[in-house]
């Protein structure tokens, strides 16, 4: 026995040494040569591009600081601006670009996908190819073959870097293409797509065949080919012909609209099968599309400003479905939505639009989210309104993290979403100021925006997916920064009056509905605070009003349980309470956030002044976020009137029903509690 089973182990060791070498070496291989990705060294910064004598930058485009200090308060030394006589506004001819709007288009890398840079240099080629692995783990790996030459005449392979087979494939698909800045290369003019058995007129025409089918990889699906056309050089081509050329590919999901200054390429890549695959199409630019941006924020000459808050939309990749309504019928109800909000718009004409929080559904269902940003704020944009945004707890539970998210909402036509310090918590959190319609562009109104976060705990079940026990909060180095933000704001005389009365004649006379002022003030303007996650306080008892002894909570409530954090730092007692507009002895301790306004709990609507604090929650305005039968979508408007000094709420619901019209600071507002 003992021989037999000696002989059986020489034997399995002569099978199993050289096996495991085998294998070893395998894994050796397959690390250097596919996984391995060497770490660039400092000469990267110096490395010279190909096709131009320019450094290769290293420059993040889309998130760099402004070029010039922001001032908040009032601007030192203002001085009138040249010409701005009746006829010509100072927000006509200030500038309200990002930096980066003043950036060389000549220094944009050629070889980095970055469908949100204004590219105006053409494309020379496309590909299509398949790989068996996700370029996340294998890089470059599948990029279509090349040399030294090519790459040197027609730029190098770029991948778009969107898996046209994210649904469903056998393996992941991407579009490459090359761009070039050479003025001897044919440039593509224009793209088809086309069935195996038809190929595109006129025939004369030199296109070029893809070889792959862009729907290489999907089971039972009839091949579709990518054609391009070649057109003239730079050299040969006139300035319109310029402003057509090809300059950016991308890809959306779903069948909305595209994004901004794209269009879509007919048929469909993968056409939508409700319920089960949303649309795929290839999108493409031409040109530079110029993103519009807001002027900035300011008063109407009678001293007005209206800000409307819509409390998440809760949009998806798909169209959308209805929850909790009496509509009959509602199908896809991100477009309803949108449609609401736009006669909404139309109605109340706002001067700023706040989406303040869960733009995104999350849950598994807004897996794109470039292509739910691409129509969210459509209602806003068509009607050229400046708009902000803050993220809620569901914007970051699929896909690109809020850092992305905010360098899209950026990159949108008049946003004025920033991104805000690196060194706290959260993303977005920023301060806008509404200045004065007169020539001296005085603050009169503060809106800080914050990020409460999306959750603090959670767990994994045994399939990997994180169920959420806790929401987050805003936190300490939040309130450090609000508080210091709120120490740069300069005081003003208050009530405001407009500069340079008597030069405008009758244009800044009070209307007669307005109460002239006995007493006068140094102080803060008032503010606005927009966080998406309510605070404790908000479920906390309400103040009396002390002329008539009645509670001060206005509106709808207890339909739902608390949505407030569990925890908190305080940002009520050491933020908003320790914030005053006045650091004067006799101010009487008056806050100079008058209202925080938050979302989360859409069948909360009420404002409830607590510590003379407003607490006011928006109601859920849309028909794809939750609801409650018989409980109308609405939206929350804060009409700010006499030069800031007034703050009158109300909601306008999917009726047009106006409800809870509320002054909540100001002339005919609840007085504040005396404090010593």
């Amino acid at each position: 026995m003992a021989p037999f089973l000696s002989r059986v182990g020489r034997s399995m060791r002569g099978i199993l040494l050289p096996t495991a070498a085998v294998i070893g070496f395998s894994c050796l291989l397959t690390y250097f040569f596919v996984l391995y990705q060497p770490t660039v060294g400092p000469g990267i910064a110096q490395r010279l591009g190909w096709q131009a004598w320019d450094a290769v930058a290293t420059v993040d485009y889309f998130d760099k600081e402004p070029s010039t200090p922001v001032v908040t308060g009032d601007p030192e030394g203002a001085q009138p601006i040249p010409g701005n006589d009746d006829e010509t506004d100072w927000w006509e001819i200030t500038s309200n670009q990002p930096s980066d709007a003043t950036d060389d288009i000549e220094s944009y890398p050629l070889d980095v996908w970055a469908p949100l840079l204004p590219h105006d240099t053409g494309l020379s080629e496309i590909a299509i190819t398949r790989c068996m692995m996700p370029p996340s783990l294998v890089g470059d790996l599948c990029t279509p073959t090349t040399t030294v030459e090519q790459d040197a005449i027609k730029g190098n392979w770029v991948r778009v870097d969107r898996d046209l087979n994210k649904q469903a494939g056998l393996w992941t698909l991407n579009i490459y293409y090359r761009r070039t800045r050479r003025l001897d290369i044919p440039l593509i003019t224009d793209l088809r797509l086309l069935p195996a058995n038809e190929i595109p007129e006129p025939l004369t025409d030199p296109w070029v065949k893809v070889e792959h089918s862009i729907r290489d990889g999907i089971m039972r699906a009839e091949p579709l080919y990518l054609w391009y056309l070649p057109g003239k050089t730079m050299n040969e081509m006139n300035t319109e012909e310029k402003a057509n050329l090809i300059t950016e590919v991308d890809v959306l999901f779903g069948e909305d609209r595209p994004w901004y200054g794209f269009e879509k390429l007919e048929p469909p890549v993968t056409p939508e099968k409700e319920g089960r695959l949303e649309s795929v199409y290839v999108t493409y630019r031409r040109g530079v599309q110029a993103v519009p941006r807001a002027h900035p924020l300011h008063f109407s000459r009678d001293g007005k400003f209206k800000v409307l808050q819509v409390a998440d939309l809760h949009f998806s990749v798909s169209r959308g479905v209805c929850r909790e309504t009496d509509l009959d019928p509602c199908v896809n109800s991100d477009n309803l939505t949108n449609t609401l909000l736009g006669h909404v718009l139309d109605e109340e004409k706002p001067d700023l639009i706040v989406f303040s929080g869960d733009q995104l559904n999350g849950q598994g269902t807004s897996w794109d989210p470039k292509s739910v940003l691409a129509k969210f704020a459509v209602a806003a944009t068509d009607r050229k309104i400046p708009w902000a945004a803050i993220f809620g707890n569901h914007d970051e539970e699929n896909g690109d993290v809020k850092q992305e998210q905010l360098r899209m909402m950026k990159a949108l036509p008049y946003s004025m979403v920033q991104r805000g310090p690196k060194d706290i918590h959260g993303v977005g959190n920023y301060v806008l100021n509404v200045k004065s319609a007169d020539a001296s562009m005085t603050s009169i109104l503060t809106l800080y925006f914050l990020d409460s976060g999306s959750y603090s705990s959670g767990y994994l079940d045994w399939l990997g997916y994180f169920f959420p026990t806790e929401y987050d909060w805003i936190h300490e180095d939040q309130i450090n920064w609000f508080l210091q933000e709120s120490s740069k704001i300069q005081p003003i005389e208050r009530p405001f009056t407009p500069d340079t009365s008597k030069d405008f004649g009758s244009i800044w006379t009070r209307q007669a509905d307005q109460i002239t002022p006995t007493t006068r003030k140094l102080a803060k303007p008032n503010a606005i605070m927009f966080f998406h996650i309510p605070l404790q306080e908000s479920y906390g008892t309400a103040d009396r009003d002390v002329r008539t002894g009645q509670l001060l909570d206005i509106g709808v409530h207890d339909l739902e349980e608390s949505g407030a954090a569990k925890k908190s730092d305080g940002m009520f007692d050491k933020g908003l309470k320790t914030a005053l507009e006045s650091g004067h002895v006799t101010s009487g301790g008056i806050p100079e956030v008058k209202v925080v306004a938050n979302g989360h709990c859409h069948v909360t609507e009420d404002c409830k002044r607590v510590n003379d604090i407003w607490l006011c929650f928006g109601g859920g305005g849309s028909y794809s976020g939750y609801g409650r039968v018989g409980f109308d979508r609405r939206f929350r408007i804060y009409e700010v009137s006499d030069y800031g000094e007034t703050i009158r709420t109300y909601k306008r619901t999917e009726k047009d029903d106006v409800l809870n019209s509320y002054i909540l600071a100001g002339p005919g507002a609840p007085l504040f509690n005396p404090r010593s």
